[in-house]
């Protein structure tokens, strides 16, 4: 089968499908993307121009698509090339976020199009206002309401969409859900796994060293910033080092900013927070890397004695899944996107997204309970392996690509171990 997948960061979020059709070694696969080093063997990358800013004296509610329109242009004008050089995909893939497959209609009028459904905003209601700490005025309200541009035009190109959590799909108005497919994102259980070695040595992250009789906290984001509740965490922080002298913790997460706003002040929201916190975060004992080596980073859940997960009702983290398929003990929001994978007690703690104390206790709680760390350990991998599994996902992946196409997917082979590749979400 001939596949054509768009995604301006290759491989984005079709990482682990790209990879299975490449097993089965009988398809022709193709991907339209902006240039990057990231590379899969099998894969014919096909990179197009990152178009140009949307014009500045654009209306600000109409920055978005304006931008989108731009690179739905660059996107078909390459895909127009490949028609001329003969490529005829049996399926198009793609996330719709950024417009890239907007044009693909006037390439392709009868291909069948799966596209990628993150998310429906509304200015009232979910994440906009969600946190009073950063209030959103009515003026802002048309800038939020137009960003859906792209997902109404989307929704009219007679294709199909996907969306990965049931949360997220019922973002969109129900007229819309009936053209989107759940499709339950899944983890490598066999790399994502428990590993109780590591909590017998010694593990370093960013200069700071964990021994064994350390207690270790952990929080991850791709961007250390308000949507994940970043300000939260650090808020936090001075009770968590007061309620025990030996807790350490790791802030895995960039300086830049993934959703959300940057600091009206200027700088980065670590620097802000660092300044707000400031003496009562103690450098020797809490630790900034950055982001870190996928292997780093696995250790690093392996290893962890609580680890926090926060976000806004917004677009569920890929950590998220992957904390509960290494059995860790999760300390979440008790916001809707976590709830969905967390029952309270059963296969991790919910707290407020707004009460630093009450974080901090619940964290404590889960250090020195060992009785009930191992029981939402035990729970939280059973959880995994019951529904986030790889192979479950990805023959839903499959049954959905056959109906669509009439077409009959030839089994994969087994794929050598490989270099995790993360995608940005």
């Amino acid at each position: 089968m001939r596949f054509l997948f768009v995604h301006q960061n290759f491989p984005g979020q079709f990482l682990h499908i790209v990879r299975h059709l490449v097993a089965a070694r009988q398809h022709e696969i193709v991907f339209i993307t902006e240039p990057n080093d990231n590379v899969i063997n099998g894969v014919r990358k096909v990179p197009y121009a990152r178009p140009a800013p949307a014009a500045a004296d654009a209306h600000i509610a109409a920055r978005e698509l304006d931008g989108a329109v731009r690179r739905a242009e660059a996107v078909g004008r390459t895909a127009g090339n490949l028609k001329l050089l003969g490529y005829e995909p049996d399926i198009i893939i793609g996330h719709h976020g950024w417009g890239e497959m907007l044009n693909l209609r006037d390439v392709w009028p009868d291909t069948p199009m799966l596209g990628y459904m993150e998310f429906y905003y509304q200015p009232i209601g979910i994440d906009v206002g969600f946190d009073p700490e950063f209030p959103i005025g009515v003026d802002d309200f048309p800038r939020i309401r137009a960003k859906n541009a792209i997902n109404h035009i989307a929704l009219n190109l007679d294709g199909e969409g996907q969306s990965p959590t049931e949360w997220q799909l019922s973002t969109y108005p129900e007229w819309a859900r009936k053209r989107i497919n759940l499709l339950w994102e899944g983890v490598n259980l066999d790399v994502c796994k428990p590993n109780p070695k590591v909590r017998r040595t010694s593990l370093t992250i960013g200069g700071m060293t964990i021994e064994p009789s350390d207690k270790l906290v952990t929080y991850v984001s791709r961007d250390l910033e308000p949507y994940r509740g970043f300000p939260l965490m650090m808020r936090a922080i001075p009770h968590l080092l007061r309620a025990r002298k030996d807790i350490k913790i790791v802030m895995v997460g960039g300086d830049g900013v993934s959703y959300g706003n940057p600091p009206p002040s200027g700088g980065n929201w670590r620097e802000v927070m660092s300044r707000e916190i400031g003496a009562g975060l103690d450098s020797s004992r809490v630790v900034f890397p950055g982001r870190v080596p996928y292997e780093t980073y696995l250790s690093m859940l392996q290893r962890s004695d609580a680890h926090v997960y926060l976000t806004y009702p917004f677009v569920a983290s890929w950590s998220l899944r992957e904390a509960l398929a290494v059995g860790c003990a999760i300390v979440g929001s008790d916001s809707q996107p976590v709830r969905e994978f967390i029952a309270d007690g059963e296969n991790g703690l919910l707290t407020s997204f707004f009460d630093p104390a009450a974080l901090a206790r619940t964290a404590v709680k889960l250090i020195e309970d060992s009785r009930l760390s191992e029981r939402l350990r035990a729970n939280a991998r059973r959880f995994a392996e019951a529904r986030l599994s790889m192979v479950d996902y990805l023959k839903a992946y499959e049954a959905l690509i056959e109906r669509m196409t009439g077409m009959k997917l030839p089994a994969a082979e087994a794929l050598p171990p490989a270099k995790q590749t993360r995608a940005k979400r």
